[in-house]
């Protein structure tokens, strides 16, 4: 039986776009129809309108899937496509996260102007960034380095790199590889050093709550290893009530039945981390998360909100 015509939702930018096209054609392949079976509506989100200042101050990462939720919620599309560390800790009542594609490389790539990396990058140099979490992280390597907001897609942020506008900035390695840009990366960090934010690398997939149709046609295509992962990332996150406003790195694997988990939360100018690490049976990857997240909560004197 031909699985129904679906439309997808998804942000209008470059790489919202390729992901799109990435889980229409998995999609397509799994139940064996054209690609253009499935519909790919585009939506403008107030995230991808606000250029001029940090998300934290407008609202946090909710901007970006707020009317992708709106046109689920409302039927005008099935399911809706995210980078899932933009998604907020937590959704409508109406719309689960149905599930993740395999995920990719969770790394930061360091892009440094003529080639410049973060050790070699002069005292006084700009680094261009709209991530609190990616700031303090070079503040705490570098604090002789300055840090300044740098939103825009992809090939905006690099291009600012190109011009001088800003020295260097750090990117996830994932949307340039989906974007054939990873040759433009002048070092990969490594994950212990700069632990990524929660769910970076991951694609995640939301559907309406009372819709199993649309949940039983993605299922083929969803990735349990990255699921577990990802619950244990984002119980951290919902345990410290985190958001934009807040620097903080959360990085689960998964293997052989058992996940590793590492976090951390900074304070905005780097110059303090406070940590946790569990491991355990991945089927607890919820429980290990939260767990970890309430440890560090008891080590912060003054609570998260006194970090920014």
């Amino acid at each position: 039986m031909t699985v129904r015509s679906l439309r997808i939702g998804t942000r209008g930018s470059p790489l919202a776009l390729a992901q799109t096209h990435m889980v229409r054609a998995l999609l397509a392949k799994a139940h064996g129809v054209a690609e253009d079976h499935f519909a790919i509506e585009i939506i403008k989100t107030t995230g991808d309108q606000i250029q001029d200042r940090p998300l934290s101050e407008s609202g946090g990462k909710g901007l970006f899937t707020k009317e992708l939720d709106i046109a689920l919620i409302a039927g005008d599309i099935d399911f809706a496509v995210h980078s899932s560390k933009d998604l907020p800790t937590h959704l409508p009542a109406e719309i689960v996260i149905a599930g993740y594609l395999p995920r990719e490389d969770v790394r930061d790539a360091w892009i440094g102007r003529n080639g410049a990396t973060i050790e070699t990058l002069p005292a006084g140099a700009v680094v261009g960034t709209a991530s609190l979490r990616r700031a303090a992280q070079v503040k705490r390597r570098r604090p002789d380095l300055q840090t300044t907001l740098l939103r825009g897609n992809v090939h905006t942020r690099l291009g600012k790199v190109e011009s001088g506008e800003v020295d260097a900035t750090l990117l996830a390695l994932a949307g340039l590889k989906r974007l054939g840009l990873a040759d433009h990366a002048t070092a990969l960090l490594p994950v212990e050093d700069f632990p990524p934010a929660v769910g970076q690398g991951a694609i995640g997939i939301t559907a309406r709550a009372k819709d199993p149709d649309t949940r039983a046609a993605l299922a083929p295509i969803l990735d349990e290893a990255t699921a577990l992962a990802l619950a244990a990332e984002r119980a951290f996150l919902a345990a410290l009530d985190g958001s934009c406003r807040t620097p903080i790195a959360g990085h689960a694997t998964v293997a052989n039945g058992e996940l590793l988990f590492h976090g951390e939360v900074l304070k905005a100018d780097g110059s303090e981390v406070f940590t946790a690490r569990r491991k355990g049976r991945a089927i607890d990857a919820a429980m290990i998360g939260a767990d970890a997240g309430n440890e560090i909560v008891l080590k912060l004197p003054h609570g998260v909100a006194g970090l920014m």
